[in-house]
């Protein structure tokens, strides 16, 4: 007798929570990464924070284009693993590797030799040029690894292993708090390499995550098994990788750049301004941490259950987790808006002006978390179903058709100048959650249902 999926059958809040939960953990774990990084830089002083500062945004973008990728493979073997078809998890989990390895390989060579003139096209300084280039062109070797890595985590997520991913980013944030001051400061025998050692500790933790993974792949124990065999092109796999794929990699690089955007356009108010925008964002980066983490849970159960052809499933999935979103969102954010001069001033203590406009941002933003969740989990029912096309849409619709003109129009033609900017995020949020939910009401994505492979 077969042992029962428990992400196709049972109690669907279960099944969310156990997916979710440990989803959370490693993005939040992810984040503690980067707290590390700009921890010991700022030892180094306040140019060796800005130069990776700099280089970010465009990090962001190239690893988005990998994290979009990989999506496809979480929701291919969700599908086949709903339908019990171990040899398509399998196989399409081979694939994706291949595909992920030779696009990570050709980021990596084009980073590489393209970091000097890309940190001054995002205008790099004199006083910082030398390290943001150096930090990007050793980071650019470690795309491979991290690459790799995200593409494991994205296959066990699509067959419900999540704890697994985990343990292993646990293990790299440790041994990173230990490697980050040895390669930036050197000891005895190991040279200090300044600005470029923080991505050289990154480059060691990868290479072993990445090591792991693939070691937990190839010997097949923990749900997947790939093969070399299986990892030479198969075209019309490949297409549905990359089609699927795509669009999720746009979304991401798209809201990247929308950041950015609002970045520019706070920048014309002042510092005061950009700091309190700074915390604001800070802020809102803390929300988006749970919201994601439900929204890719949403995408794995969707995916098997639409692979188990339990499509009336599948929706009583998106709804469960829909409200999740909407209830625990919109109690986070009257708590952050009660809350909103402690948690300012916690980042700006003796500053009231910015702890004033900080705190506004909060209380004018804090209240449309629940929308922001909403859409953020039927972005994830959307990609479930293989329709990464919509969630593509609602991302592009809420940041740059919605957000950035709203908050240019009315910062720059109302008398509420820069406030217009805080209005801009309540307002994106309600408009793309309700177009989702819309979207999703009408039913197109339950049409999608997965064919197997031809």
């Amino acid at each position: 007798m077969k042992p029962k999926n428990k992400y196709t059958e049972g109690r669907i809040f279960n099944s969310l929570v156990s997916l979710a939960v440990p989803i959370i953990a490693a993005n939040i774990l992810q984040t503690a990464y980067q707290l590390i990084d700009t921890f010991w830089l700022g030892r180094l002083g306040a140019n060796a924070v800005a130069a990776v500062s700099i280089s970010f945004p465009l990090l962001f973008l190239v690893l988005s284009l990998g994290a979009g990728l990989t999506l496809a493979g979480t929701v291919l073997v969700s599908q086949y693993k709903g339908a019990e078809n171990q040899e398509q998890v399998d196989f399409n989990s081979s694939q994706t590797i291949s595909l992920i390895f030779f696009i990570s390989i050709f980021l990596s060579v084009i980073s590489y030799f393209s970091a000097g003139p890309l940190m001054k096209l995002i205008g790099a300084g004199p006083e910082v040029l030398e390290d943001s280039s150096s930090y990007f062109r050793v980071s650019s070797i470690g795309f491979v690894f991290l690459f790799m890595f995200f593409a494991f985590q994205s296959l066990m997520r699509g067959i419900g292993n999540v704890m697994l991913p985990v343990y292993i980013i646990l293990f790299t944030v440790f041994l990173n708090l230990v490697l980050d001051p040895l390669f930036i400061y050197g000891y005895g025998p190991i040279p200090g390499y300044g600005v470029a050692g923080a991505a050289v500790a990154s480059i060691v933790t990868q290479a072993l995550s990445a090591a792991i993974g693939l070691y937990i792949l190839f010997r097949g124990n923990s749900g997947i098994r790939i093969h070399f065999h299986q990892m030479r092109p198969h075209f019309s796999t490949l297409k549905r990788i990359v089609n699927m794929g795509i669009p999720a990699s746009l979304e991401q690089s798209t809201r990247a750049l929308g950041m950015t955007m609002m970045v520019v356009l706070v920048t014309g108010f002042g510092s005061d301004v950009v700091a309190a925008y700074g915390i604001g964002a800070r802020i809102l980066s803390f929300i988006v941490i749970p919201a994601l983490g439900l929204a890719i849970a949403t995408t794995s159960l969707v995916g098997q259950n639409i692979g188990a052809i339990k499509i009336k499933r599948a929706e009583k999935v998106a709804n469960l987790s829909s409200q999740v979103g909407f209830f625990g969102l919109t109690g986070l954010g009257l708590l952050m808006f009660f809350f909103a001069e402690p948690l300012t001033t916690f980042f700006i203590p003796d500053d009231p002006e910015v702890i004033k406009n900080a705190s506004l941002f909060i209380k004018i933003m804090a209240p449309s978390f629940g929308f922001l969740g909403v859409q953020q989990v039927l972005n994830g029912v959307f990609n479930g179903a293989g329709f990464t096309k919509a969630s593509m849409l609602i991302s592009i619709l809420n940041l740059w058709i919605i957000r950035f003109p709203v908050a240019f129009l009315l910062s720059h033609n109302t008398s509420i100048t820069y406030e217009g900017i805080w209005w801009a995020f309540p307002i994106s949020n309600i408009i793309a959650a309700a177009v989702a939910f819309i979207y999703f009401k009408q039913g197109y994505w339950k049409l999608r249902v997965f064919r197997g492979r031809h």
